[in-house]
């Protein structure tokens, strides 16, 4: 089926390097919107990926990965000088994962070219990168563009325990990141860190519903909930047996959700 709208996917790449009982078992490609955007290419969905990488080995790799599952590389950028961003992935018994980064801090590039938008497109993009300073000038012009086109702005918050100590300064960037999207999703883990909260009614009506009029709380096995003007709606999510891994699930979920958006018209 082809499709005249695209999804747009915005954030930083890194190399897990996965470990299992202390023995690393692989070595893939990645990163939150990066995850979201090859799922978006497997399932023939029009897209394009906005972000960069060190012009290394792990740099080529990446933009190989990108190739080879459908999604345009013409706004993603091999950068001379720069070390390719690492992560050390150590999965636990519950087929969850703790992470080490190695990385240096993102910021933008003079030389960036934007990728045009029009009405209906999904503009995908959430975590830390959303919302450093570093990036800040690169996430401020997409956003720009959207609104402009009319396009549809998701933002996957993905706020992790790891970056509580910059909480006083990045919340008012996020806040207008909510003010700026058409849909927020976030997990309960993330705004228990956020805003000490995991009732997603509450999330919604206290922090949300005055920036955004939709948003979607997951909170991993358990229900989802979707909030909007017209109410609220719980969905039991259904249960999955000999899971392999719960790494990326919510890259997933922000996937499939792109791409119901542009089939769904």
């Amino acid at each position: 089926m082809e499709h005249n709208r695209k999804v747009i996917g915005v954030g930083e790449s890194i190399l897990d390097i996965l470990f299992r009982d202390g023995q690393p078992v692989a070595a893939v490609p990645g990163g939150s919107s990066f995850n979201s955007i090859i799922s978006v290419g497997r399932a023939g969905v029009p897209c394009t990926f906005v972000g960069y990488t060190g012009e290394d080995s792990v740099g080529r790799q990446t933009v190989d990965f990108l190739k080879e599952n459908g999604v345009g590389t013409e706004h993603f950028q091999l950068r001379k000088g720069e070390k390719s961003a690492i992560s050390l992935a150590f999965l636990g018994e519950n087929k969850d994962a703790s992470y080490l980064f190695y990385k240096e801090p993102p910021h933008v590039s003079a030389s960036w070219t934007l990728p045009e938008m029009k009405r209906g497109d999904v503009m995908l993009f959430g975590s830390y990168y959303a919302a450093c300073t570093g990036m800040r000038p690169l996430i401020m012009q997409m956003l720009e563009k959207a609104a402009e086109s009319n396009a549809i702005v998701y933002y996957d918050l993905n706020f992790r325990k790891n970056h509580s100590n910059e909480l006083e300064s990045l919340q008012p960037v996020i806040l207008q990141n909510f003010r700026q999207s058409s849909i927020v999703r976030g997990s309960a883990d993330d705004f228990e860190v956020l805003f000490a909260s995991r009732d997603a009614r509450v999330i919604y009506n206290r922090y949300i519903s005055q920036y955004c009029p939709f948003f979607i709380c997951t909170a991993g096995a358990k229900a989802i909930f979707v909030c909007t003007p017209g109410g609220i709606y719980e969905f039991e999510a259904p249960s999955i047996e000999d899971v392999v891994s719960t790494v990326g699930a919510g890259d997933s979920f922000n996937a499939g959700f792109a791409c119901a958006m542009i089939w769904e018209n």
